[in-house]
């Protein structure tokens, strides 16, 4: 029954980022956005780097901050990534990775862990999104899951909101 219950959850957070990618579009979307699958919530907020960006051949660099807090009751430790990065022409990559930053951290119950990363575009704006795969770590045997990380802008407007 609790298996059932767990896949319906990320079957949840999938059809809702699944809805968003139709509904979204690039300039409909905020540059922040917030998700929560089994308990852990993902926040994310991006910004445009001008410093670091050469629009005259194509380069927009933007970085981003992660927060992900833990409210179930149960340690879950990250382990992959995965993004898929969009750019205002429609181009989609898909990024996996081991951890984040060099870490796959251990978040407790009622604790967060916060990060900051980047990515580079070849147009002004775009979208990202992803998941996180997780384990609960206090039961041996414990299944993997996936956490749903919602699209978020990445663009050289922002926008006004700031959540985080």
């Amino acid at each position: 029954m609790k298996q059932a219950i767990k896949e319906e959850k990320f079957e949840d957070a999938a059809r809702y980022r699944d809805e968003l990618r139709v509904v979204a579009p690039h300039s409909l979307l905020k540059c922040s956005s917030d998700a929560t699958t089994l308990g852990i919530r993902v926040q994310v907020r991006s910004v445009y780097i001008e410093g670091r960006s050469q629009p005259s051949k194509g380069q927009y660099f933007f970085a981003y901050r992660i927060r992900i807090t833990n409210n179930s009751d149960r340690p879950a430790q990250l382990l992959r990534r995965h993004w898929i990065v969009t750019n205002a022409n429609g181009n989609s990559e898909n990024i996996w990775g081991v951890g984040v930053i060099g870490e796959q951290p251990v978040i407790l119950p009622g604790t967060g862990f916060e990060y900051s990363s980047a990515c580079p575009l070849t147009t002004p704006n775009g979208r990202m999104e992803g998941d996180f795969e997780m384990k609960h770590i206090d039961r041996v045997g414990s299944p993997t899951f996936n956490v749903a990380i919602a699209p978020f802008c990445l663009s050289i407007l922002g926008d006004e909101d700031d959540m985080m």
